[in-house]
Formats: C-alpha cells, structure tokens, sequence
C-alpha cells in the first residue's frame, strides 16, 4: 500500500476525546437540550455538603442528574430516595466518562408543591424532637409590657393597638418592627426576637402578619423562625394569616390566635370586665367577713355562758381526781417492783454462797506449790544431765583439735600466709613459717624431693 493511501485511512480515525467533545458540543448548542422539562423518580440520593448527584428513573431508563449548590439552595424541601419530582434542566455531557447526564437548575415534587412538601417534612421533624407537644408556658393575665413583632406599616400592627387600646390600655406595646414577607423575612424574625429576648422585661411576645399565599407566609415556616420561638423564655403568641392558615410559627408558639385582634384579646383582659370582677369580689369579701364575723360572735357568746367561765374551779376536777389515782396506782407498782426486787437478790446471794471460789483458791495453791518444787527438781536433774554431756563433747572435740595433735609432736608450715600442703607447693630457697605448738618458726628451703609411688 502506498504511503498517501495509508495516511487518509489513519485520518479517517477519531480520538476518544475529539469524539466527547464533538458530542459535547451537540448537547451544547442543540436549543432543544437547554431547557428540558423531566418528570421521574430520584433513585440513589444521598444529601451531600455542596454539589448533589443522583439519579432519576422511570420503569425503563435513568439519567444521571447533577445539581449544583447555588440551585440546590433555592429548593424548599430535602428530596428523598423514591419521590417523584419534576425537573427543569439542560442535558449536557460529562467529557471524562462520555455519559450524558441532566444539569438541574429547579426541582419540586410531583403532584404537591414544593413548600407544601417542605412544610411537611419540617413539620414532621420538629414534631419527632418534641417541639410541639411540649408544656407550653402560660400566658400572663396582667401584662405590663407586650412586644408585637410584625410589620410596621401592615393592619396587624393597628388592630392589635386598637384592640389592646380598648380592652386594657394601661398596657404597654412595644413594637419592634420586621419584614414579614421575601427571603428576608425569616432572618428579620429571628433577629426581632433575640432582640425581645435582650430586653427581658416583657411579659408576652405577638408575632405575626396578615394573610397571603404560602409563599407569602413562608417566613414563619422557616427552622430557624421555629426554634428561635421555641427558644424564647417569653410566652409568645402567634398570629399569621387568616384563620385556615397553620404554620410551623402557631404550632410552636405558647399559643395560636386566628387573627391579630384575637392575638391582643388573648394577650390582654378587659380592663371593664376586671373593674366588675374586683367589685362583686369586693361584695363577697365583705359579705363573708360579715358572716364569719356574725358565727365568731356567736361562738363567743355561747362560751360566755359556759361552765368554764362560770365556775372555772369545775374544769379541774376531773383532773385531780385523774391525778389521785395515777398516783396511787404509781405507788403499788413501785411496791410491787421493789418486793420482787428483794426476792431476787435473796436468790442471788444464795446461789453465791454455793459457788465461793475461796475453796478452790486454796486447792490450787497446794497443787501450785507442789508443781513447783517438782519443777525445780526436774531443772537441777537436767542441768546435771546437760553438764555431763558437755564434758564428753569437749573431749571429743579436744581429741580433734590441730593444737592437740601438734603437741605430740607436729607442726606444718606456711607460706605468704597460705598452708603448704604439698612439695610442689614449694622450691628451693623458698622463706617458709614453721607453727608449732608453743610458737612459730622461719626456716628456709634448701631443697625439694618429691617421693614417687612404688609401681
């Protein structure tokens, strides 16, 4: 084959990557791939840090999805394995592995919207940690000082002043004013009642708005609004929206009212209302004093007329005569106890007298005396019968003793201290030390022979 020909075949031949980026550009500028409407559900999901990846299915395919940080912050609900969503996104190919894959940039669920969705799973969360069946605490009957967190150009703000104006107006509102609505809002809430919380000296917390969509009254939807109210050691009271409207705001608060004129009713008494209650209580106070008052004269008068007071010396009759005889029933009882206190000690004594030890104190220092002069006996026999024995062993041992034997006649020698008991310990001109038995003497070596045995 010729070198041209051979050349046109190799260019006929792409390389893996020309080959993704072709396809990756197709993917690109195709205007059907860039906005593309996907329903199915999410397989393999796991809740990641930043970036999500995962799948989504139908009975008989599935495409890779990759959802990116700043798109993934905007959905309102936590997607769960299995949940069917739709999906708005643009069909791209990822170059490094050549699988194609959905970028998404929204996401809700199918069928519910995607704040009801979320509401439901916060719902659902919050009331699995107790938030919710909580003890609430209780509203204060006499408020000196209400804080009303709302919006300060709405209704809510007006009809609460009106409401509390004209129920008990020696009631102090504060208002501390908060946006209520966009993706503000919620960080406004939680601000407004860290700040109530600084102050301290509030007696109850109204938090709430006027009606609207759920999108308008998602701000009192939102964990962190929850948990802020939750936190608060103020009761709160909370009113948003109209009264077929719950959020996660009223379920969490001390208590819910249906609109904000009910919110101020039900942070505050009806001062006329108190006036008449104080004075019917006044009425009954004074009418039980009067009764009690009556029933203690009464009382009084007939212990007037009583025996008591009359003749006092009779009170204590009764009580002399008591006392008569608890002290003659006394006196037998200690005669009795002293009778059968003597019968004991004179059976006492003679027991004793049966068992005096004199008799045999005396017997045992007879036998005492007799043991010990058999003891000293038994000593002078064994101290003889000991120096006998020690006169044979120190003839014996003088029998064995080296001085004895050297005054027969013997005597051996040293050298520097060390016994020589062999000639080969020894050579000629050697200083030696002769022991005898009186003394010692030097002697020198003139010369050595050493004997042999006879074969």
């Amino acid at each position: 084959m010729k070198k041209g020909a051979r050349e046109l075949t190799t260019n006929k031949y792409l390389t893996v990557t020309a080959l993704t980026r072709y396809l990756h550009k197709k993917f690109t500028v195709d205007p059907y791939l860039q906005k593309v409407f996907l329903t199915g559900e999410i397989s393999n999901f796991r809740l990641r840090p930043r970036h999500q990846y995962f799948s989504i299915k139908d009975d008989n395919a599935k495409i890779n999805v990759v959802m990116f940080q700043s798109n993934f912050k905007r959905v309102k609900f936590i997607p769960e394995e299995g949940m069917k969503v739709l999906l708005v996104g643009r069909v791209d190919l990822y170059e490094p592995n050549g699988t194609y894959q959905i970028n998404v940039e929204s996401m809700q669920p199918d069928g519910v919207g995607a704040l009801y969705e979320a509401y439901e799973q916060l719902k659902k969360k919050l009331s699995a940690e107790g938030l919710f069946s909580v003890e609430k605490k209780e509203i204060p009957r006499f408020p000196k000082k209400i804080a009303v967190i709302t919006s300060p150009s709405g209704a809510v703000i007006r009809d609460i002043m009106t409401t509390v104006k004209r129920r008990y107006p020696i009631t102090q509102l504060v208002l501390f004013p908060a946006v209520v609505q966009g993706d503000q809002a919620a960080d406004s809430l939680v601000g407004r009642l860290k700040e109530v919380a600084q102050h301290g000296d509030f007696d109850t917390v109204i938090i709430g708005r006027g009606g609207g969509s759920i999108e308008d009254l998602w701000p009192f939807n939102e964990e962190k609004v929850a948990r802020e109210i939750f936190a608060t050691k103020i009761p709160v009271i909370s009113s948003v929206g109209h009264e077929t409207d719950t959020t996660i705001a009223d379920l969490v608060a001390d208590l819910r009212a249906p609109t904000p004129t009910a919110a101020a009713e039900l942070a505050t008494p009806v001062r006329s209302d108190e006036i008449l209650k104080l004075k019917q209580q006044r009425l009954r106070l004074i009418q039980a004093m009067k009764t009690n008052l009556d029933r203690n004269k009464r009382r009084v008068a007939q212990q007037t007329d009583s025996y008591i007071f009359k003749a006092p010396a009779r009170l204590y009759e009764g009580y002399l005569q008591k006392l008569d005889f608890l002290n003659s029933k006394r006196d037998a009882a200690f005669q009795q106890k002293l009778s059968q206190a003597r019968s004991t000690q004179l059976q006492l004594l003679s027991k004793l007298k049966l068992v005096d030890p004199q008799p045999r104190i005396i017997q045992t220092k007879n036998t005492l005396a007799m043991d010990y002069k058999q003891l000293q006996q038994s000593m002078k026999q064994y101290i003889i019968k000991q120096n006998n024995e020690l006169a044979r062993s120190a003839g014996k041992l003088n029998a064995l003793s080296p001085l004895s034997v050297m005054g027969r006649g013997y005597s051996y020698i040293s050298q520097d201290g060390k016994i020589s008991k062999s000639v080969k310990d020894l050579s000629a001109n050697d200083t030696v030390v002769l022991h005898l038995v009186d003394g010692t003497a030097s002697a020198k070596i003139l010369d050595t022979k050493e004997e042999k045995d006879n074969e």
